[in-house]
């Protein structure tokens, strides 16, 4: 039976029910100085309101050294009943200070820490340093999921580096894969990459892609296998939900609805209520699901939410006896 990883161990593909692909409850970075998500209440508060708009597990898509927090994600997921699923990985080169220890490790070094993270454990603290493996009731929270980042049309050598580290342990784990993509750019170029290095298109959700909201590319990522990451949702200042909206419907209409996944990305301790902040992670699904419902049907919008984020996070391999 094919499974899903999630902090508080293995649940069966089939149950996973309304995913939330992509969010953060907790994140430090540089980039976004005064935007901490650091606050375990909040962010279990914030959750909770996740859960309560009708979703019944997320992704929390927060990588090494930005401040993750496994052992509060596993409580976090025990006290609101929302099925997490933890990241291992690396972001785009910007999120790491120059003197970051994450930019010190080799490429055999990233692989290992996240196959490790993935099989093993993640560590208790997010550093350099051993902290021992992080447990929730005795039992090691380990990552569902393998990340990496990009820039605006550009790969620097460090991205590069996790591309590939980030390719090997898929190999070696089966572990799906994000990449963030940077307004949306270099999205087939980044699948060439990981093509070469053993991945193929139907473990990769391509985040973000929707900062370029052209149906023709996405309809023609789709059909190469890729997911599509729909996570800008609540950014009138660049757009209005209504074009993402109509891009996810004329994908659909293209036929690759089984490769769409929805998420928030909302990100900020500015834009979370338990933060003072606004809309919060519930603006998904109060908000912008019922309009996707109109938009797709319900039996599309049980595939969307449901069925595709199954399939994608499914892909583990068991570790060699």
């Amino acid at each position: 039976m094919s499974h899903i990883r999630t902090v508080l161990g293995d649940v069966a593909a089939g149950l996973l029910g309304r995913t939330n692909y992509h969010e953060h409850l907790f994140q430090v970075s540089p980039l976004l100085i005064g935007d901490e998500l650091d606050d375990e209440l909040r962010s279990a508060a914030e959750a909770s309101l996740l859960g309560r708009s009708g979703f019944d597990a997320m992704v929390d898509m927060t990588p090494m050294g930005l401040g993750r927090r496994p052992e509060a994600l596993a409580r976090i997921s025990a006290d609101t009943g929302l099925m997490v699923v933890a990241t291992t990985g690396v972001h785009r080169d910007e999120h790491y200070a120059v003197d970051s220890w994450v930019r010190a490790l080799s490429e055999q070094e990233l692989r290992d820490r996240f196959v490790s993270d993935i099989r093993n454990g993640m560590p208790r603290e997010d550093a350099s340093q051993d902290s021992g493996t992080a447990l929730h009731q005795g039992l090691p929270v380990r990552a569902g999921m393998l990340k990496a980042g990009i820039g605006y049309w550009s790969v620097s050598s460090f991205e590069r580096r996790v591309l590939s580290a980030v390719a090997a342990a898929h190999v070696e784990t089966g572990a799906p894969v994000t990449v963030h993509l940077e307004h949306g750019s270099a999205a087939f170029e980044v699948l060439e990459l990981l093509s070469g290095d053993g991945v193929r298109a139907n473990a990769v959700v391509l985040a973000h892609i929707d900062r370029n909201p052209d149906p023709g590319l996405h309809s023609e990522l789709a059909a190469a296998g890729a997911y599509l990451g729909y996570d800008g949702f609540g950014r009138s200042r660049t757009w209005p939900d209504s074009v993402l909206l109509e891009c996810a419907q004329r994908v659909a209409e293209s036929g690759q609805a089984n490769r769409i996944v929805i998420g928030g990305d909302v990100a900020r301790r500015t834009r979370y209520l338990a933060y003072g902040g606004m809309p919060g992670l519930q603006y998904l699904g109060l908000k912008v699901i019922p309009r996707l419902e109109t938009i797709l049907g319900a039996d599309l919008l049980q595939e969307v939410l449901v069925e595709n984020p199954a399939r994608l996070l499914a892909r583990f391999r068991p570790a060699p006896d």
